[in-house]
């Protein structure tokens, strides 16, 4: 009988899986046609910042063609992250008593709506100022020829390092709030959590300390504002 029922959840979570792979899928496809323009779109904050004489380039034979496409691949699944997620709460919301589900269900779109903050905030925010100050600091006889794919890379880890980071206040309630750590032993803990930020950040970001102080700060405020609104079990 439990062999039965832990097939048919199984099943269950396989099908659930496969609606969310066919609505990315669907999306890629509808966007696929636009790859270049949406390449456009994405690089504009590097165009703008480049000096009148330099240009973006592609370094590898087929990166005029797989950079596009990566990207609204990785623009697809971004898109997706909130359907996949509804599919998993429909998956495990009949296993959850009423009180999870009314915990359960606000921090969701908590996240939800702080992951594409955060990925807004560098893309239009971030990139553009860290862009600016590396032209800024080049040399004059450099000529500055950055390559498509090294400015996808280097963008969308930005990106995904500040959505994941703005889920910093979302854990820091949920563990106030379920009692895995009290309010006073997260303050005693602030400096080590400092360092934590920092370490996470290096491998968040490109490898410099301006990217990486960009992320680490952002963090710590948010750790602070979730620990300042966050309240503990009764």
């Amino acid at each position: 009988m439990k062999e039965n029922n832990l097939i048919g959840h199984l099943t269950e979570l396989r099908n659930r899986l496969i609606k969310a792979l066919i609505f990315c899928i669907i999306l890629f496809v509808l966007m696929f046609p636009f790859a270049d323009n949406i390449y456009v779109l994405f690089s504009h904050p590097l165009i703008k910042s480049l000096p009148e004489s330099s240009d973006l380039i592609a370094i590898g034979v087929g990166s005029p063609f797989i950079v596009p496409l990566k990207l609204v691949l990785s623009i697809s699944i971004l898109i997706s992250v909130p359907y996949i997620i509804y599919q998993l709460w429909l998956f495990a919301k009949p296993g959850l008593l009423q009180d999870e589900k009314k915990i359960v269900l606000p921090f969701a779109l908590s996240s939800f709506f702080l992951f594409y903050l955060g990925a807004i905030f560098a893309f239009y925010i971030v990139v553009p100022t860290l862009i600016n100050f590396f032209i800024s600091t080049a040399p004059e006889s450099v000529k500055i020829m950055t390559d498509i794919s090294e400015f996808f890379s280097f963008t969308f880890k930005i990106i995904i390092g500040f959505g994941l980071a703005f889920q910093v206040p979302v854990f820091t309630i949920i563990s106030v709030r379920l009692g895995l750590f009290s309010k006073e032993k997260l303050r005693r803990s602030r400096p080590y959590l400092i360092i934590l930020f920092f370490t996470i950040s290096m491998f968040l970001t490109p490898p410099d300390i301006l990217s990486q102080i960009f992320l680490a700060l952002p963090m710590w405020l948010l750790f602070e504002a979730g620990l300042l609104i966050s309240k503990e079990k009764d």
